[in-house]
């Protein structure tokens, strides 16, 4: 089975000089839906004003990915074992190291979801964090990376 997903990057220079390397990083992201969101670099990796505070940067998508693929896998999980999740709010927070060649990564992503329950059936603690494990397991995009990935259940 292969799945062919799409986006599009766009940046243009427009009247900046671009060589003296005072040129702004922000870009359109557009995905197949099609939707766009404004990109840019991180204000921790190029200062402003040459990136957007207020746009999406490489390493928030990344950490929104992961907590994305993760959730949507939490729900399709407790949706089947009968239980009713009312809200999935997660506040992930990833972490960027230098890693043994010097270079800058993404080393660790943490994901602290909080989800509310209702109705009759509602799971134990120890069923949540099986939930976790098992959607943890199943996340495409976790399967896609090497950095490390913890979940902490609330």
């Amino acid at each position: 089975m292969v799945h062919k997903y799409t986006a599009e990057v766009i940046w243009e220079r427009g009247d900046q000089v671009f060589s003296d390397n005072k040129y702004s990083r922000k870009h359109v992201l557009k995905f197949d839906g099609g939707i766009e969101v404004q990109g840019s670099s991180s204000p921790f990796v190029v200062p402003l004003p040459y990136s957007v505070e207020n746009a999406i940067d490489p390493e928030e998508a990344f950490v929104s990915s992961l907590s994305s693929c993760h959730m949507l896998w939490f729900l399709s999980i407790a949706v089947k074992q009968g239980f009713v999740v009312d809200s999935y709010h997660d506040n992930a927070i990833g972490i960027m190291t230098m890693n043994e060649r010097k270079k800058l990564w993404v080393s660790e992503v943490t994901l602290n979801p909080l989800v509310v329950f209702s109705g009759e059936k509602t799971p134990t603690p120890e069923g949540i964090v099986r939930m976790h494990d098992e959607a943890h397991e199943e996340c495409f995009i976790a399967n896609s990376v090497k950095s490390t990935v913890r979940i902490i259940s609330r």
